[in-house]
């Protein structure tokens, strides 16, 4: 397999607390990859030992054929969680600035700056100074800064972190288009949503461990299927469904509860439906919804916090 990023065995401990326990995946070329798992799983710390900036404690990491990505800098783009520019440049000050610590030529780097802007609906404020910018334009700017070098391994650490919903999307389509263009792309994120749409290989973490590795298809698979039904029924009714494994009600709308009725791992929706109507439930709203990566997340991490 031809990959971009790998880790082996990876492991990283301070005294007696373990960040991150025997870590092993890896990224393939021009692939999009999830880096997945609640806050505090271990995710910013993997990237750091990636970019070479903590040393494993032990384990291996291969990024682009070199050991981490110091001795690879100028083929790695990286866009920290924690936000920064200098806030009296302006977009394209700032850009140029960037790609000429990856080498990149002030001219090229200028001219790829101003394309790259328009693109992003930035074009009139490339002459602003940062500190003028609201945070989504900022953040886009700090992306972009991030890329103008068309780095092969692009690393983004949370970076739909403060963004409007509009925003979230243009990020989307600049991973896509990353990818497309041949490079890879890792991005860290504890929100499904984006991951499922994006990505091709997602790794669940949760306290420092790998949970899960492989396709969004294979992840949806560990989660039950549920049949969710409204109606003027009680709960235990709905728990002596056949194949159905767990129960959650909440109130729903002209007095009626919604029950989620998660069902057991084989268990067919339309017979527990259909002995449903066969009891006389009163039921004025079915669906049988099929799990989702958030659905996968939560049964992987045994709970822990996703959005």
């Amino acid at each position: 397999m031809d990959a971009a990023l790998t880790l082996e065995g990876v492991t990283k401990r301070y005294g007696d607390f373990t960040a991150v326990n025997d870590l092993s995946f890896s990224a393939r070329r021009g692939r999009i990859l999830g880096f997945l798992g609640p806050n505090g799983a271990g995710k910013t710390t993997s990237i750091r030992m990636v970019l070479g900036l903590v040393e494993p404690t032990s384990g291996r990491i291969g990024v682009l054929g070199a050991p981490d990505a110091r001795g690879v800098r100028e083929r790695v783009g990286f866009l920290p969680e924690e936000r920064g520019l200098y806030r009296r440049m302006t977009p394209i000050e700032a850009i140029v600035f960037f790609g000429g610590l990856k080498g990149v030529p002030s001219a090229v780097a200028r001219k790829r700056a101003i394309a790259m802007l328009e693109a992003q609906g930035l074009g009139h404020a490339a002459r602003r100074q940062i500190r003028h910018l609201s945070k989504g334009m900022a953040q886009k700017v700090q992306l972009i800064s991030a890329i103008v070098h068309q780095p092969e391994l692009v690393i983004l650490d949370e970076p739909f972190s403060g963004l409007d919903p509009v925003n979230q999307l243009a990020l989307e389509q600049v991973i896509r288009d990353l990818a497309a263009g041949g490079a890879t792309v890792v991005f860290s994120t504890h929100v499904m949503q984006h991951a499922e749409r994006l990505c091709d290989h997602v790794v669940l973490l949760a306290k420092g461990r790998k949970v899960f590795d492989g396709g969004v298809a294979e992840a949806r698979s560990h989660a039950p299927r549920a049949l969710v039904l409204e109606g003027a029924f009680d709960e235990s009714a709905v728990a002596a469904l056949p194949g159905v494994a767990a129960v959650t009600a909440e109130e729903a709308e002209d007095g009626h509860r919604r029950f989620t009725a998660a069902l057991a791992k084989g268990a067919a929706g339309q017979d527990a439906l259909k002995a449903a109507f066969a009891r006389g439930l009163d039921v004025n709203r079915f669906e049988l919804r099929e799990p989702t990566l958030h659905d996968a997340f939560i049964t992987l991490t045994g709970g822990e916090g996703a959005q």
